[in-house]
């Protein structure tokens, strides 16, 4: 199957990630970001934080023999280390999660901008792009990081961290942990419109690799389009996208933001994404309605395929 991804925007977060052969991959083709906060050496790309909007969110650029690297790919990168205190989850159970994030100096990093209403975004997919969390850990004196984990399935899983630490750039790590049991890998058909508690979202725009596509998803609920979505995480949508084959990691914004004068609360999110190779890609949408979060999931397959035409049935979860 194939399909391409680079998003870029603000508002939305969509994390890219995906499953080869559900084991850790290398990247299956350059992401050329325009990343906001990275720094001069260009050695990191950028996370949440996009203060103008333009720039892509969630996506590091490194230089690699030539090639630039997506985020998410290594546990150590600029100088900033992620390590887990353990790496076994427990399939049908809910978990402690905790890890600690080490600075150029070997010291836990204590000190983390505000990004999007948060100082550190976990986000957490099997191997598979099944089983996605997005969670918000609590950080101790010390630098630890913690928070409960709950995975349904066993399997090898990624966990990414997005965070900025103060006076550092804007950077996304990533390391694998596993729920011990029987693991039966997951196909994902094309699908463009998903189902999700009542709502259904549908997604619409083409992905062209290597140039600036606008895409839009749109939320109603019994048949009625939803006017009233709610801001989270400081937009009306968070969009993240699964590329799979690598497990590399892009994060996304929508254009526009609350209170802005002339962004509507729904039905339609508008996003400016950027995709830079022929791939699948799993993508997953967070919206707050009724004061609750639900994230819809779509596949998606860029072969020249307009999006938002014979569109599938996709999946969701509360």
């Amino acid at each position: 199957m194939s399909t391409a991804a680079k998003l870029s925007a603000y508002g939305v977060v969509l994390a890219l990630v995906a499953g080869g052969a559900w084991a850790v991959g290398s990247a299956v083709g350059p992401l050329s970001v325009e990343a906001a906060g990275r720094d001069g050496a260009g050695a990191e790309g950028a996370g949440h934080g996009d203060d103008h909007g333009a720039a892509v969110a969630g996506a590091e650029r490194e230089q690699d023999h030539g090639q630039d690297q997506p985020a998410g790919l290594a546990s150590s990168r600029g100088g900033y280390t992620l390590t887990p205190l353990g790496t076994a989850l427990t399939a049908g159970t809910t978990d402690t999660f905790s890890f600690r994030v080490t600075g150029p100096d070997g010291a836990a990093v204590t000190a983390f901008d505000v990004e999007h209403d948060q100082r550190m975004h976990l986000v957490v997919v099997r191997r598979d792009t099944t089983g996605y969390r997005h969670v918000h850990p609590e950080m101790a004196a010390d630098g630890t990081w913690t928070t409960s984990l709950d995975v349904a399935g066993a399997g090898s899983y990624r966990v990414f961290a997005d965070f900025k630490p103060t006076g550092g750039p804007a950077t996304t790590l990533g390391v694998d942990v596993t729920a011990a049991g029987r693991f039966d890998p997951r196909e994902h058909a094309p699908s463009r419109v998903a189902e999700v508690d009542g709502y259904r979202v549908r997604l619409d725009g083409d992905l062209v690799a290597g140039r600036a596509s606008a895409v839009t998803v749109t939320v109603s609920k019994d048949g009625a389009p939803v006017t009233d979505l709610q801001p989270y995480l400081g937009a009306y949508g968070h969009l993240v996208a699964l590329r799979q084959g690598d497990l590399a990691y892009l994060h996304v914004h929508p254009e526009g933001a609350p209170g802005d004068g002339r962004t509507a609360a729904g039905p339609g999110v508008s996003f400016v994404a950027e995709v830079p190779s022929v791939g699948d890609y799993r993508l997953f949408l967070d919206f707050r309605h009724g004061g609750v979060v639900r994230t819809a999931e779509f596949t998606v397959t860029t072969a020249g395929t307009p999006v938002g035409h014979g569109e599938e049935e996709g999946h969701g979860h509360g």
